[in-house]
């Protein structure tokens, strides 16, 4: 018997005499039919436009108009609400051009630290559902839901309608899901049908359904990768499912065997809920480009302070220290250093960084710079000094006194001199980067 489900009223109806096209309890359209229905259980969540549904929840004023989550004409946008994506705007895409296309948008400046709130009130919802929830960003997790229908009482598709409607009614913003019985199934799943979507790929229709597809939507395969494949003869995922896996492994070295295992629908990996952090950097888009040493040292010694802040809060150490910077022509650097051991310090954080960037002021202009840490460690392995180095631990009693002080009257309370020469910008971007997903939107 092919059950029914409505997901606006969540009565479960027998479907197998006909295919009502409205739930006859509510009269809804929104209903989900699967012949595997309530035999998957992974699940891929995605918030629908994550910053701009924040905004429009907090603004109502803003809920018909075009959205756009991003600083400044010389930013670039982190999010577009669904009305701006209909004029072509697009998440990463130049400040610029998004008004260009959609010069009536709204722009509003991105607010981390309600994002971030926010981002933890549903993933303590996803928690509730099941203990492997794996995240890959703030606004999006894969689940398992296997083994999960005794406690709730309801297989897992229902737990999840369940599930989206709590966060419409609790939180004010809407999820998409994906299910299906594996990982790269059920993020294509979650991509189908937004906002407010549900949709599952079964076992059963996994390869024809992916044989159609472009090789794009495989996680890891970006726009050159892509072209590579195609120029091979490889433009749509069923192109891969025979291929022989060594002319796949000249192509895409050891990922060859893994496309044509994803092309075939097989993907063994497992929901692993601790995923290790693996970076944390701050960065900012500068409002002018700039060269000259001198006007980039106070931005970096800023991105080093927002730096250290986030490794103390995540109770953090990195060793290795990486500068980045854009050029005005959209050209990126990455320089890196490796400390004799781990720092929280936002002092030895900027003396690395510092010494990276006066290599690389030689003339190009820039347009965006940013220091992080890596190769993490606890906080107990960092900023010992030794006979050697007397000044570290001098420095980790000052900072942690500044830390205080902050945390007492505010961040503005007490700053280095050298920030006071900081040049107008927009407003920076902090980021805790995880073990890196596919090559996707990450706030679609």
């Amino acid at each position: 018997m092919r059950r029914v489900l409505c997901r606006d009223c969540l009565s479960d109806h027998d479907g197998s005499a006909a295919e009502p096209r409205r739930c006859p309890a509510c009269g809804s359209p929104r209903l989900l039919r699967h012949p595997e229905r309530d035999s998957l259980s992974l699940a891929h969540i995605d918030c629908d436009a994550f910053y701009a549904a924040i905004e429009k929840r907090d603004d109502p004023s803003l809920m018909d108009k075009p959205v756009i989550i991003g600083g400044g004409k010389r930013g670039v946008v982190s999010t577009a609400c669904y009305i701006a994506r209909t004029y072509g705007v697009r998440s990463a895409m130049p400040m610029f051009k998004a008004l260009k296309a959609c010069p009536q948008a709204v722009v509003v400046k991105p607010d981390m630290a309600k994002y971030v709130a926010v981002g933890r009130q549903v993933r303590r919802l996803m928690q509730e559902l099941t203990p492997l929830v794996e995240p890959i960003s703030i606004d999006e997790a894969f689940l398992d839901l296997a083994g999960t229908e005794l406690l709730h009482h309801a297989s897992p598709a229902v737990t999840l309608a369940r599930f989206a409607r709590r966060i419409e009614a609790e939180i004010g913003i809407s999820v998409s899901v994906g299910l299906s019985y594996a990982k790269f199934l059920a993020k294509v799943a979650s991509d189908m049908d937004k906002p407010r979507g549900f949709s599952f790929i079964g076992r059963a229709e996994a390869v024809s359904f992916l044989a159609g597809k472009p090789v794009s939507i495989i996680p890891g395969i970006g726009q050159a990768s892509a072209a590579k494949l195609a120029e091979a003869g490889f433009r749509l995922i069923g192109d891969l499912r025979d291929a022989p896996v060594d002319k796949l492994f000249r192509l895409a070295g050891k990922d060859g065997p893994r496309l044509k295992n994803l092309a075939n629908g097989i993907d063994a990996r497992r929901v692993t809920p601790d995923r290790e952090t693996k970076s944390v950097s701050s960065e900012t888009t500068l409002d002018v480009d700039l060269s000259r040493f001198d006007d980039l040292e106070p931005v970096l010694w800023r991105l080093c302070e927002k730096t250290s802040k986030r490794l103390k809060h995540q109770e953090l150490a990195g060793r290795t220290i990486t500068l980045k910077l854009k050029t005005a022509d959209f050209h990126s650097i990455t320089r890196a250093s490796r400390l004799p051991e781990p720092t929280q310090l936002a002092a030895r954080l900027f003396s690395a960084g510092r010494d990276l960037l006066k290599r690389e002021c030689t003339g190009a202009r820039y347009r965006l710079i940013g220091i992080g840490a890596s190769d993490l460690t606890g906080p107990e392995d960092a900023d010992h000094g030794d006979l050697a180095d007397v000044a570290t631990p001098r420095l980790k009693a000052m900072e942690g006194a500044l830390d205080s002080l902050r945390a007492r009257f505010g961040d503005a309370a007490i700053g280095k001199g050298l920030s006071l020469r900081l040049p107008e910008r927009t407003g920076s971007r902090s980021a805790t980067s995880r073990t890196p997903p596919a090559a996707e939107d990450p706030d679609a």
